[in-house]
């Protein structure tokens, strides 16, 4: 737990590189978010790039592993979600979609639900966090298995589930981090959602403060 700690600890924004994210839709259009003179960017991709301008390794293999959080709650990439063989392996029937430009594959089979949301620090992803969970609890109310994914299944559905962990089970951020790895260990939340479930942990545990009674009131009139 003290590794767990400390890694969770280097995410800082003092420390931050800003990146460029690729994009591959189910059409094969390629776009890349970018983030310059303090504006979000997204740009579609024309001819193919070798992938150096932005600090990454183009990687063409299907990323088809999926974590399972719960029985009823799994995390992956985009390709498990447009993968029918292993959406029918792990009997999904609900797909969360919190990638950008990424479209659903398979409209017929599936309840979806869409919500674009950028992989920046920048971005306020405590906001998106009430629908993702109430579209999540539908499912699982309705005895389905929910598939949140984005792009690469790392930062920004994982930003997700280990959310719900916190928000579903009470239990803290460390400990829902830690929980969300072990089911898929390729999770990598950027800097500034690291910071967010910290503060979104800081937020609950004021709240439960708040409404825990007085030490020494009595109920008795």
């Amino acid at each position: 737990m003290h590794s767990l700690n400390q890694e969770i600890k280097a995410f800082s924004r003092n420390n931050l590189r800003k990146q460029c994210t690729r994009v591959t839709t189910l059409t094969g259009k390629k776009i890349i978010e970018t983030w310059k003179d303090a504006r979000m960017q997204v740009v579609e991709e024309v001819e193919p790039s070798g992938g150096g301008g932005c600090g990454y390794v183009q990687d063409h293999s299907l990323d088809l592993q999926v974590g399972v959080v719960k029985p009823w709650l799994l995390l992956g990439s985009q390709d498990a979600a447009h993968d029918l063989d292993t959406l029918r392996k792990y009997k999904v029937t609900h797909i969360l979609n919190v990638a950008y430009g990424i479209e659903n594959a398979f409209l017929s089979e599936f309840t979806y639900k869409n919500i674009s949301i950028l992989d920046l620090p920048e971005t306020n992803i405590l906001s998106y966090f009430p629908e993702c969970f109430e579209f999540i609890e539908q499912a699982k109310m309705k005895d389905g298995v929910v598939l949140v994914h984005c792009n690469a299944g790392v930062s920004r559905a994982a930003t997700i589930v280990i959310g719900f962990l916190m928000y579903s089970e009470e239990i803290s951020f460390p400990g829902a981090f830690s929980f969300v790895k072990n089911a898929r260990p390729s999770i990598c939340p950027n800097s500034g959602f690291m910071e967010q479930l910290q503060t979104y942990q800081e937020g609950k545990a004021s709240s439960l403060c708040a409404d825990t009674p007085e030490l020494g009131k009595s109920n008795s009139s």
